[in-house]
């Protein structure tokens, strides 16, 4: 990833940072694939304590059920690349800070370890929210590891920004 690459994931951290402010609002984050990459680009922001509480970096399905409550049963059923674990790492981070908005991500960033069913370059993400608000997405993102991972991040942070900005609207 070049440095400009990197520059715009921390441009849009701002926005993020700017639309949480605004509310009085903060964030935690969970990420697996990832590996603390969306905490890493909202933390380079200054004033980011204002609005950031905590990230959790939890790679091993270990560390999903004791950092954030995941279910093991989610995991067993669905798998660590699923929806479902995205929300319950979502949901987790919220029980486990004191934020108002989590985000979390899992996915196959490759080069190995992708299947037919859950192939390299899938990602799957959650947000919540206030008002036990809950969204799910997947994607399936080209390139090697770095590009899969920086697209992550990207799309992660402009679903955040747009979901928060529409609460504005809406209240």
């Amino acid at each position: 990833m070049s440095q400009t690459d990197q520059a715009a994931l921390e441009a849009l951290a701002v926005q993020v940072g700017d639309a949480l402010r605004s509310q009085g609002l903060r964030l935690a984050t969970a990420e697996s694939c990832t590996g603390g990459w969306v905490s890493q680009c909202l933390t380079a922001v200054a004033g980011s304590s204002d609005w950031f509480e905590r990230g959790f970096v939890t790679y091993s399905n270990e560390a999903k059920q004791e950092m954030l409550g995941v279910p093991p049963e989610v995991l067993i059923r669905h798998g660590a690349v699923s929806e479902a674990t995205a929300m319950a790492m979502a949901t987790g981070a919220l029980a486990h800070s004191r934020a108002d908005w989590a985000l979390a991500i899992t996915g196959v960033a490759g080069p190995s370890g992708g299947s037919p069913e859950k192939p390299v370059g899938l990602v799957c993400f959650a947000w919540a929210g206030p008002d036990a608000c809950v969204a799910t997405d997947s994607r399936r993102f080209a390139g090697d590891r770095q590009s899969v991972r920086a697209q992550s991040v990207e799309f992660v942070l402009s679903e955040l920004r747009e979901r928060v900005k529409t609460m504005t609207a809406i209240s």
